[in-house]
């Protein structure tokens, strides 16, 4: 296998423009091909499903809180400042009293500032979890978002916060393009994108690669589920430049070895091979490219 030419270890983003495309799958058998020791992020964190396969039995949780506002009604004159800030009804005046709705705040802080009593300070607000393991080569961080939370980016930025600088990293990102994948993408070198030939693959596709041209990220394309490809799907790589990295066929056998819960990799010898070929294939084109500065 080809070793790392860059002086930093890089980082490289998995994802998809839709769910159900297999990127969960080709992110774990990257890193299990990798071919020396790699840091595996699962940052799906609202259905993180990465250790389903790696089954990390010691794994090291830590809580993610965000400062909300907590009220001292016994200060509050009840004149809404705060309400009138809050963009989010996070912090709303009813009556004489401010009442907070911690699932609803987006943690700014503006409404302690603006408060003329000084009844409003901060506390810590439980929103996720991060939980650290080893599987082999493979150094596991998973993040999970707490029921009835809807702020993803902040429990993201956690789990990019325990990658360690001296390690590759393979970061396995929600699906879609809006801001919980931005939140994946900060400081990654390659964006691998997974899409399969159907008309919602490629339709999403296409706003996958604009995303990342928007970050101004480099990417290449697996196929998964390759078939017939009655959409234009390959046209569509070779007119915007982007290299078709691997294709994985739509056989019975990978779906059955997937949902047991087993690596590909491991249970097919010859799709071990070709991951580990890819991951010789982004190592050279990072090393070709640079890497993080």
């Amino acid at each position: 296998m080809a070793e790392s030419t860059l002086e930093k270890p890089f980082r490289i983003a998995v994802a998809s423009g839709k769910g159900g495309t297999g990127k969960t799958t080709v992110a774990l058998n990257l890193a299990a091909m990798f071919g020396e020791p790699v840091q595996l992020a699962d940052c799906d964190v609202e259905e993180p499903n990465v250790n389903l396969f790696l089954r990390c039995d010691q794994l090291t949780p830590s809580e993610v809180t965000m400062l909300v506002p907590e009220v001292d009604q016994q200060r509050c004159n009840g004149c809404g400042a705060c309400g009138e800030l809050c963009q989010f009804r996070g912090i709303v005046a009813v009556g004489i009293r401010a009442l907070v709705f911690p699932e609803l705040c987006h943690g700014c802080g503006g409404c302690a500032l603006v408060c003329p009593t000084g009844a409003i300070t901060e506390r810590p607000h439980r929103i996720g979890t991060i939980s650290t393991g080893q599987s082999g080569a493979i150094r596991l961080i998973e993040g999970r978002l707490e029921v009835g939370v809807s702020l993803v980016p902040p429990v993201i930025r956690a789990v990019r916060d325990q990658l360690q600088d001296e390690l590759p990293a393979i970061l396995d990102a929600p699906p879609g393009t809006s801001c919980p994948v931005v939140a994946t993408l900060r400081e990654c070198d390659y964006l691998l994108l997974v899409t399969d030939p159907t008309p919602f693959g490629l339709h999403d596709l296409k706003l996958a690669v604009a995303m990342a041209r928007e970050l101004n990220l480099p990417c290449g394309v697996v196929v998964n589920r390759a078939g017939e490809d009655l959409v234009g799907l390959y046209g569509y790589c070779r007119s915007e430049n982007l290299p078709v990295l691997l294709s994985l066929p739509d056989d019975r056998q990978i779906a059955e070895i997937t949902s047991r819960g087993d690596l590909l990799a491991h249970a097919l010898p010859e799709y071990g091979l070709r991951f580990a070929e890819l991951a010789d294939k982004l190592k050279q084109e990072l090393g070709a490219a640079g890497g993080r500065p």
